[in-house]
C-alpha cells in the first residue's frame, strides 16, 4: 500500500502503452508527484507493429527501461477494480495500491463476434501481443503454400494481408470496402500494393463472412473459402475495467469524460487513449491520438494538483499510414478532423515513410522520459464543431423518436 504524503502527490498510471507511458513520463517531471505505472507485461509493446511480429520479422517490443523517465515506477501487474470512493486499486496479485490520482488509459483490444459461428474457436484476432504470438505460433504448422485469408479491409487487415503475402503466403482479403477510412487515391495505392504482393481481394457491400471453420470461412452468399488460418481484423472492444469498477461508461465500455478528459463521476481520474470517450465522442483509436492525449490527461492532473483550471482536448489528426509490406505503403494526408484529403504518397516512398513515424513514435516517448515537456502533438481539430454537430444529430434522433411514439 502506498502512503500518502503532502509532500508527495501519488499519480497512477493504469495501462502502459502509448498514452500511458506518455502520461507517465509527463507526470514524472513536475516537482513533488510521484508516479506508479500499472501493466500486466515487462515490455513495452508495439502494437502498431504486432503484424510484422505474426510473421516473424519484428519483435514490436521495447524495453520499459529505455522509455520510462527515472521518476516512474514500473508495477508488472493487472488492474482488477478502482475503487473511486477510497482512491484504491485493487491489482491481480491482491495487493492494493492507494493514489491521489489515476489516468486511466488502458488501451483496446479485440476479439471476434459471438454471432459468427466457429469465429471464437477457430479466427485470430491480431490486435494484442498474445494474439499476434498465437498467429505467429499457427503460421508455424500452416505450410507456406496454403491459404489464409484475412477478414477485414481496415489498416490492420491491409498490413496483416501485405505482410504475408511478401512473406510467401498464399493470402486472401475478404472485406466490404478496402481503406474504407482512405481517401479513393489512397484505397487504389493499397489496392496495387496488394495487387503486386499476390494477394486475392474479395470485397464490395454484400460480403459478410458468416462462419469459421478450422479449414475454411462461409460467406453469406453461400461460398465457401478454404483457409488453413484465418485472421480477423474487424471489431474493437475496450477492457471492462473502467465499467466493471461503477465507472460510467459509453457503450463500447469506454470511460466517459469531459473535455478535460476528466471523468464524468470523480475528479481524481482521468481518460486517455482508446479507453477514453470524452463527451461520449471519441476520437479514432490510433496510437496518433493515444499519445497527445496522453500527455493532455497528464496536463490535467497537474492542473488539478495546482488548482489551475484543466485546458480541453485539442489535438488534430495529420494523416493515415499504413504499410503493404516492407516495399510499399500508403500515407493518406488528413483534415484536422481526420477526413481523408485527396493527397496521399504511395509506393517505396510510402513505406519509407510509415517506416519512420514508427521509429519516430518510440523515440518521442522515451524523449519525453528524458526530457518532460518536450512531446508537441497537431492540435486544432476542430473539436467545437464535432461536439455541435453531435448534439444536433442527437437533438434530431430525439425528436424523431419522439413523433414516432
Amino acid at each position: 500500500m502506498t502512503e500518502r504524503t503532502a509532500q508527495n502527490t501519488h499519480v497512477v498510471v493504469i495501462g502502459g502503452g502509448y498514452a500511458g507511458v506518455l502520461a507517465a513520463n509527463r507526470l514524472q517531471g513536475a516537482t513533488g508527484v510521484a508516479v506508479t505505472l500499472i501493466n500486466p507485461r515487462p515490455a513495452f509493446v508495439e502494437r502498431i507493429r504486432l503484424h510484422q511480429l505474426a510473421v516473424g520479422n519484428h519483435e514490436a517490443t521495447a524495453a520499459y527501461e529505455t522509455m520510462l523517465g527515472a521518476g516512474v515506477r514500473l508495477l508488472v501487474d493487472g488492474a482488477e477494480y478502482i475503487d473511486a470512493d477510497i482512491r484504491q486499486v485493487q491489482l491481480t496479485s491482491g495487493d492494493v495500491l492507494d493514489y491521489d490520482y489515476l489516468v486511466y488509459a488502458v488501451g483496446s483490444t479485440s476479439g471476434v463476434p459471438a454471432s459468427v459461428p466457429g469465429a471464437a474457436e477457430f479466427a485470430y484476432p491480431l490486435s494484442e501481443f498474445e494474439q499476434a504470438q498465437r498467429l505467429r505460433s499457427r503460421l508455424q504448422d500452416v505450410p507456406m503454400s496454403a491459404p489464409v485469408v484475412v477478414v477485414g479491409g481496415g489498416l490492420t487487415g491491409i498490413e496483416a494481408a501485405g505482410e504475408l503475402a511478401e512473406a510467401g503466403r498464399n493470402v486472401t482479403l475478404v472485406t466490404d470496402v478496402v481503406g474504407a477510412s482512405l481517401g479513393v487515391g489512397g484505397r487504389r495505392s493499397v489496392v496495387k500494393a496488394l495487387t503486386k504482393l499476390g494477394v486475392s481481394i474479395i470485397d464490395g457491400p454484400e460480403i459478410l463472412v458468416t462462419g469459421v471453420e478450422p479449414d475454411a470461412i462461409t460467406l453469406a452468399d453461400g461460398n465457401r473459402l478454404p483457409s488453413a488460418a484465418t485472421v480477423w481484423t474487424t471489431g474493437f472492444g475496450v477492457p471492462g475495467l473502467a465499467a466493471a469498477s461503477g465507472l460510467r461508461t459509453d457503450e463500447l465500455g469506454r470511460l466517459l469524460t469531459d473535455e478535460t478528459l476528466t471523468s464524468v463521476d470523480d475528479s481524481h481520474i482521468v481518460a486517455a487513449g482508446d479507453a477514453a470517450a470524452p463527451s461520449g465522442i471519441p476520437l479514432r483509436m490510433s496510437c496518433q491520438a493515444a499519445g497527445p492525449m496522453g500527455v493532455q490527461a497528464a496536463n490535467t492532473v497537474l492542473a488539478r494538483i495546482a488548482g489551475t483550471p484543466a485546458q480541453p482536448l485539442n489535438q488534430a489528426f495529420a494523416g493515415q499510414c499504413v504499410s503493404g509490406g516492407r516495399n510499399a505503403g500508403t500515407v493518406q494526408l488528413c483534415h484536422s478532423d481526420d477526413s481523408p484529403r485527396r493527397v496521399f504518397i504511395g509506393g517505396r516512398t510510402g513505406a519509407y515513410f510509415k517506416e519512420q513515424v514508427c521509429r519516430a513514435t518510440i523515440t518521442f516517448l522515451a524523449k519525453e522520459g528524458r526530457k518532460p515537456g518536450s512531446y508537441f502533438w497537431f492540435k486544432g481539430g476542430n473539436r467545437e464543431r464535432q461536439l455541435a454537430e453531435a448534439r444536433r444529430e442527437s437533438y434530431v434522433g430525439a425528436d424523431a423518436r419522439s413523433t414516432n411514439n
